[in-house]
């Protein structure tokens, strides 16, 4: 037997049908009573809630596996009990992710918040805006959410260049980025939080890149030094689309509210109609892998 905890009702449906020899316990980690989890093998915690205590972890005392409905995993890192294996939610995300970076810099490319400022007093603005055929990408991230930006973009005449930590074959090491970030008129940022990312796009980066330039940020809000994007920003040498922001969320009185060159989404990159099916498919096949004892997916290893 095999026994899966789901955090609600609506999960357990959209995992159904499973093969006989699985069983589905239903908690929150919140609510009380708490059922017998001691012999849970797998863990789908809540989406879009605060990973919780230790302790709560601890309580699954022959936990196998948790796997994870996001894309990042950060906040997991260090309550994962050692012997459990931890799965992320790579793939359920990517391309509702990828569509909104995209949509983030043509937006920018083609000053539509302008012309929606213009539609708002009824004045015909006609202007000739910039586009993306032909001009340079580099996407930091080479994962899911990365290469489903690039093929878009590519697809509408961009050239894409690919950074991740490591260069391997058409992928060029996070180090190089001195040397590519003048090169390259918009930044998209898709890569995990990690200490090695924290605030990797700071002062030097952000100064690194051409006049002009944009940089979309679809990761998480820490990878950018908030108050160096902002000086940047605020002198308009730059352009920014944000649908993750450092802090989150971001303060009604925060200066990046008003910081020109600037579009902001509330961290909705995955939030699409139909999430739950796809999130909920990976569940179904990830449990029954571990029920058969085949290779899980999206194993998570040094926070990736």
């Amino acid at each position: 037997m095999t026994s899966i905890c789901l955090p609600d009702e609506t999960a357990r449906q959209h995992v159904q049908p499973l093969p006989d020899g699985i069983e589905v316990v239903v908690w929150d980690g919140n609510c009380s009573p708490m059922p017998a989890v001691d012999g849970v093998d797998m863990l789908v915690p809540s989406y879009g809630t605060a990973a919780p205590g230790a302790a709560v972890v601890a309580r699954y005392s022959n936990l196998r596996v948790i796997q994870l409905l996001t894309a990042g995993v950060e906040p997991w890192l260090d309550l994962v009990p050692p012997g459990v294996v931890l799965c992320d939610g790579r793939g359920v995300h990517g391309a509702s992710t990828a569509e909104l970076a995209v949509a983030g810099v043509l937006s920018l490319m083609r000053e539509l918040p302008r012309f929606r400022d213009a539609q708002l007093v009824h004045r015909w603005d006609h202007a000739d805006a910039d586009g993306i055929d032909g001009k340079r990408v580099l996407v930091v991230g080479a994962g899911d959410i990365g290469t489903r930006v690039a093929a878009a973009l590519e697809a509408l005449g961009a050239e894409v260049t690919f950074v991740a930590r490591g260069a391997r074959d058409g992928v060029r090491a996070v180090g190089e980025l001195p040397q590519l970030l003048p090169l390259h008129e918009v930044v998209v940022l898709a890569l995990p939080h990690t200490p090695d990312t924290h605030h990797l796009v700071d002062a030097a980066f952000l100064a690194s890149m051409p006049d002009g330039a944009i940089v979309a940020n679809v990761a998480r809000g820490a990878i950018v030094d908030t108050e160096a994007l902002l000086a940047e920003l605020q002198s308009r040498r730059l352009r920014a689309f944000l649908d993750v922001v450092d802090p989150e969320p971001l303060p009604a009185e925060h200066p990046l509210w008003t910081a020109p060159n600037l579009l902001i989404t509330p961290h909705v990159g995955g939030g699409t109609r139909g999430w739950e099916q796809r999130a909920y498919q990976l569940v179904r096949d990830q449990v029954i892998r571990l029920h058969n004892g085949e290779p899980l997916r999206n194993v998570v290893t040094d926070g990736y």
